[in-house]
């Protein structure tokens, strides 16, 4: 998919939430590794220097750019323009952090995905949550819906079984809230707020995110396993 890409470089800067991201994932992060729309890579930095082989994907002639800039000395990385049902391989883990929300057929998605994946590997989806959090900066950067969890629950293909299913961001759920109420003309969110986001209630919401068992939050982290 392409799509406007101003809040990847504006988010580029939330290195505290990818750490977190990276933590409740990492031990799924195995054997062939797909990331479909990477984007500038700011998740791929977390993993790339694993010795697995790592498929970045991605439409955008920006963002293959970039991506080619920075991770052209790995060797195991291999960078492509495709969506992953072009691309002839099969993986241990496919990711899609931030990516399902910009896809029209997002069940269609997961099935094509669900092809590419091998016995017992991993699909592992980041998501916004929450439609009532639905804003102008969603809708500018092509986000289709925001999710639950029963989405997961319900669209889940037979030969899938979920691993992990938990709402994210808990503290970021009530700062999306109010900026929605008192910035209601804001599109794009200033990196000032981002990093105040980052740094100051990420830390905090690690904290409270775990406390009330990820019960909610402004994000959802899905992991399906497959038979």
């Amino acid at each position: 998919m392409i799509y406007p890409g101003k809040e990847l470089e504006i988010f580029d800067d939330a290195k505290i939430f990818r750490y977190y991201t990276h933590s409740l994932i990492k031990k799924y992060l195995h054997g062939n590794i797909c990331e479909v729309g990477a984007g500038l890579g700011s998740f791929t930095r977390q993993y790339v220097n694993k010795k697995n082989k790592i498929f970045l994907s991605d439409l955008d002639p920006h963002n293959l750019k970039v991506l080619k800039k920075k991770f052209s000395k790995y060797k195991n990385v291999t960078i492509v323009k495709e969506k992953i049902k072009k691309i002839n391989y099969k993986f241990d883990a496919i990711l899609y952090l931030n990516v399902l929300e910009h896809i029209k057929d997002d069940c269609k998605e997961i099935e094509i995905a669900l092809d590419k994946l091998k016995p017992n590997g991993h699909l592992i989806f980041l998501v916004p949550a929450h439609q009532k959090l639905y804003t102008k900066f969603d809708k500018a950067i092509g986000h289709f819906r925001r999710y639950n969890i029963d989405f997961f629950k319900k669209n889940k293909p037979k030969k899938l079984t979920i691993n992990r299913l938990v709402y994210l961001d808990l503290v970021g759920y009530f700062l999306y809230f109010l900026n929605k109420i008192f910035f209601k003309e804001e599109v794009y969110p200033s990196s000032a707020k981002v990093i105040l986001w980052d740094r100051i209630f990420i830390p905090i919401t690690i904290v409270l995110d775990f406390f009330f068992n990820y019960k909610f939050g402004k994000n959802v982290l899905c992991i399906y396993k497959k038979k």
